[in-house]
């Protein structure tokens, strides 16, 4: 491969970890809150945290272009804090990559949350546990496979990002243009022979990544059988 396309190689890895990191710390208190909570509003924002898995990425990148454009409420406020403008930067694909790959974090912890018994908790809370400590000691470790899913799956979802980044990022070299994108470039240019090679790469990380979550999920289902 050319030096660009590791220099795209590099920079997609470490928008994934950046944006898994923010998606873990993001996603963690809001599946939770979705999996515990009997608010009126929980159908509204389950809703809207699923809608990337049904909204066009072109739809997605547009509308976070004009929140962060120069005449978006998000713009200005980056303007104002002195951080200028975000689209066109990596920080606008760590914004981006977090909110398209939501779902595929959020989910997966949710659904881990919900099947955490309830009477573990509330033995927990006879023994005069917080409910900060029955989260960590309690919710927390029952719920280690969900965070195993949600960590891989929200991995591999950025890596494979395209038009979302495309929209917001643009083709910049060295600062916003990712693997999916390098790959979009060999194809436009006929170089098939180079687009082969990122693609072959790509097809194996995700068959390595899917693997890898079942063999990690198969573990804790034989030690309970």
């Amino acid at each position: 491969m050319s030096p660009a396309d590791w220099t795209a190689v590099g920079l997609t890895a470490r928008l994934a970890a950046v944006s898994t990191v923010l998606l873990l710390l993001l996603g963690t208190p809001l599946a939770w809150w979705l999996a515990r909570t009997r608010s009126r509003a929980r159908p509204l924002a389950a809703a809207l945290v699923a809608m990337p898995l049904v909204l066009p990425p072109t739809v997605l990148g547009f509308y976070l272009l004009l929140l962060m454009g120069p005449d978006g409420p998000v713009g200005r406020l980056t303007e104002s804090l002195g951080w200028g403008r975000l689209p066109f930067t990596f920080a606008g694909l760590v914004v981006a990559s977090v909110i398209y790959s939501l779902p595929f974090v959020v989910q997966p912890l949710q659904q881990a949350f919900e099947a955490v018994p309830e009477r573990l908790l509330e033995a927990a809370a006879t023994l005069r546990a917080s409910p900060l400590d029955r989260f960590f000691s309690v919710a927390v470790p029952l719920a280690r496979p969900g965070f195993l899913t949600a960590t891989v799956l929200g991995f591999a979802h950025t890596v494979g990002e395209f038009g979302v980044v495309l929209m917001v990022g643009g083709n910049i070299p060295g600062a916003t243009r990712v693997l999916s994108v390098a790959l979009y470039d060999h194809v436009e240019a006929a170089e098939f022979a180079s687009a082969h090679r990122l693609a072959a790469g790509l097809v194996g990380f995700a068959l390595a990544t899917l693997l890898l979550l079942h063999l990690a999920n198969r573990r804790p289902r034989e030690r309970a059988t």
